[in-house]
C-alpha cells in the first residue's frame, strides 16, 4: 500500500509498505479522506510541538472498516466510521477524573505515533465512533470541530453573553458556530479580511473585526463598554495570545486554545484586576466527538463551503506549500484516498 511520510521540516515522500495486520482489540480501516489542519502545517514547516520525525501525518480521519471483531459499539465491518485520534493510558490521575483528552501519556495519531496519510490503518476498536449519514467531507472535519467543542463546554458559554474569538481559522470557525449554536452573541477578530467576511457570510456570526490597534475599542462599542465575558485564542501566536485579555470583561474568561510553542507573558496587574480565569482547552472527549457528529447529521454546519481546497493522494505533496499561503483562500484542505 502506499503512504506519505514527512521525513523532516520541508520535505514529504511518497513510499510503499505492506497493509498493516491487526491486533486483537484493533479495527483494521481503509482511509478513504484526510484533513488538513493547523497541526500538519506547523510539522511541516518545523515548529509544532510534541513532535518527531519522521512522522505519517494525519488525525482528521475518514475511514471504513475492513476488519473489525464484536465490539460494544456494535460497528461491523463496511461502517464508516470517525476516528478519535487521541489514544490515552486509561491509568494517570487525568484519565481516572475523565479527562481522557489531557492524558499525562497521550499519543494523537498524526503527532506522537503515525497517522493516516496511509491506505490503511490500524486502530484500537475503542477510538471509533459510528458514521452513519455523514459524508467523506463531514467525517473528515469532525475531530476539528470537535476541539472548538471542547473549548466552547469547557468555557462554560451560556446564552445571550458576548463572546470574542481570536483567529478565524478552522479551529476558530468551530468555536464560532458552536458557540452561536449555544446562543452567544459572537465577535471574530482576524488579520485576514476574506476571512472575516467568511464567517459574516457563512457562518453568521454577529460581528468581525480587523485585528490591529483599534480592535479593544470596536469591542468596547460593540458590547456597550463590558468587553467579552469570553475570549477564545485560536491563533497559538504569541502576540495574539498575549493580548487576548484586552478583550475581556472583567470577572471574564480567558480561553486558550492555540498553541504556541514559546513562554508567554501578561501584565499581572490588568488580569488581576479582572480576576480573570485563564484556561487552557486541549484536545477533546468522546462527548465532544458526539456532539458534533449530532450538529452535522441535523445540517447545522456549512461544510460545502468550509472544504474550500481538496487533492488526490498523488497530487497532495504538490498541493501542499500552496495550502501554506494564506492568499490560496484555504480554510480547510482535504486529501483523498
Amino acid at each position: 500500500m502506499k503512504y506519505i511520510v514527512c521525513e523532516k521540516p520541508g520535505q514529504f515522500i511518497l513510499k510503499e509498505k505492506k497493509k498493516p495486520k491487526r491486533k486483537p482489540g484493533e479495527a483494521l480501516l481503509k482511509i478513504k479522506k484526510v484533513g488538513i489542519c493547523g497541526t500538519d502545517f506547523h510539522a511541516y514547516a518545523g515548529n509544532q510541538a510534541f513532535f518527531s520525525y519522521p512522522r505519517i501525518l494525519g488525525h482528521e480521519l475518514a475511514s471504513q472498516v475492513v476488519e473489525i471483531d464484536e465490539n460494544p459499539q456494535g460497528i461491523k465491518a463496511g461502517d464508516n466510521v470517525v476516528v478519535m485520534p487521541y489514544i490515552s493510558c486509561q491509568k494517570c490521575v487525568a484519565c481516572r477524573n475523565g479527562k481522557t483528552n489531557c492524558c499525562s501519556n497521550i499519543q494523537v495519531l498524526g503527532v506522537h505515533t503515525d497517522g493516516g496519510m496511509q491506505d490503511y490503518i490500524t486502530v484500537p476498536t475503542a477510538l471509533l465512533l459510528r458514521a452513519e449519514g455523514l459524508s467523506d467531507n463531514q467525517m473528515a472535519v469532525v475531530e476539528p470541530l470537535a476541539i472548538g467543542a471542547h473549548a466552547v463546554r469547557r468555557s462554560g458559554v451560556k446564552a445571550g453573553e458576548a463572546i470574542v474569538v481570536v483567529g478565524c481559522g478552522p479551529i476558530g470557525i468551530g468555536i464560532m458556530k458552536l458557540a452561536q449554536i449555544a446562543g452567544a452573541k459572537v465577535i471574530g477578530i482576524d488579520m485576514n479580511q476574506n476571512r472575516l467576511d467568511y464567517v459574516l457570510r457563512d457562518i453568521g456570526i454577529d460581528h468581525a473585526i480587523l485585528g490591529g490597534k483599534n480592535a479593544v475599542e470596536k469591542v468596547a462599542e460593540i458590547t456597550g463598554g463590558d468587553l467579552a465575558t469570553a475570549v477564545f485564542d485560536a491563533t497559538g501566536h504569541k502576540g495574539a495570545l498575549e493580548s487576548g485579555p484586552d478583550y475581556m470583561s472583567h470577572g471574564g474568561r480567558y480561553i486558550l486554545v492555540g498553541l504556541s510553542k514559546g513562554e508567554l507573558a501578561f501584565k499581572h496587574p490588568d488580569i488581576h484586576a479582572k480576576e480573570t480565569t485563564i484556561l487552557c482547552s486541549r484536545n477533546a472527549t468522546f462527548e465532544d466527538f458526539e456532539n458534533v457528529i449530532s450538529i452535522l447529521r441535523k445540517g447545522k454546519f456549512p461544510i460545502e463551503s468550509f472544504v474550500t481546497h481538496n487533492a488526490s493522494f498523488s497530487e497532495m505533496i504538490a498541493n501542499f506549500d500552496q495550502w501554506l499561503d494564506p492568499k490560496s483562500g484555504v480554510i480547510k484542505a482535504t486529501v483523498d484516498f
